[in-house]
């Protein structure tokens, strides 16, 4: 964000967030636009062309699926979901369809804003279209030109489908990847429907490159959603 102000839509129907939100995101450093309906917030993105959209999925007039979907024929700007808990086939859904992120409610401040770092630093990247030769997150160094990865200075030998995986995740760093987008990703289109071969690859590659596979540092599991690398 380097010092600059960075301009943030929030399309939310409950006055409370919209309130807390206002008093929360100038504090640090984002201009904030808002818009209570699907239909305003629609307006709003074409009118200011914000760097984040920040989405509720219960608008009163359209669907939060169908916001995500007009936004994505014209603009790759992140969109981070706000939802509501015990709706996973919902936030798959609005992953798959194009959102960056999701937030369940209730959520801290401090949680939304470490998304909305990531989702940024995602979107910058992309923008950019420029391959990080080496990766480098914690004890974890990855060097892509060289197709080598270490833990710790030491040289880990993975599977071919095991550096795929992490190569992929690396590839969108902290954003929200679905077991399908993955599977797809790695497997190519005829395997979307085979989680299996996610958990035993994602099992593989935790228990070479965590300390504590149980607990993973780096290789987060998004309950009922899909996975993520942690940037932080």
């Amino acid at each position: 964000m380097s010092g600059q102000e960075v301009t943030v839509l929030l399309i939310e129907d409950e006055p409370e967030i919209r309130r807390f939100l206002r008093a929360t995101l100038p504090a640090h450093g984002f201009r904030l636009y808002e818009a209570a309906t699907g239909t305003d917030g629609l307006t709003e993105a074409r009118a200011r062309n914000p760097d984040l959209i920040l989405l509720d999925l219960g608008l009163p007039d359209l669907e939060g699926s169908e916001v995500i979907r007009q936004v994505r024929e014209w603009t790759a700007t992140p969109i981070i979901v706000l939802s509501a808990r015990d709706q996973e086939s919902v936030k798959v859904a609005a992953l798959d369809l194009g959102a960056d992120d999701y937030v369940t409610k209730p959520f801290g401040v401090d949680e939304l804003l470490a998304r909305m770092r990531a989702a940024l630093r995602h979107a910058s990247r992309s923008a950019a279209d420029v391959g990080e030769p080496v990766f480098i997150l914690g004890d974890l160094k990855v060097d892509l030109g060289r197709r080598q990865v270490f833990v710790a200075a030491k040289e880990i030998h993975l599977t071919l489908i095991e550096y795929k995986l992490l190569t992929t995740l690396i590839r969108y760093a902290g954003k929200v990847m679905t077991h399908r987008q993955l599977l797809k990703e790695v497997w190519g289109p005829l395997h979307v429907e085979e989680a299996h071969y996610l958990r035993v690859y994602m099992r593989q590659l935790r228990n070479k490159l965590e300390k504590t596979p149980a607990h993973p540092r780096y290789l987060v599991t998004e309950l009922g959603v899909g996975y993520r690398l942690r940037t932080e």
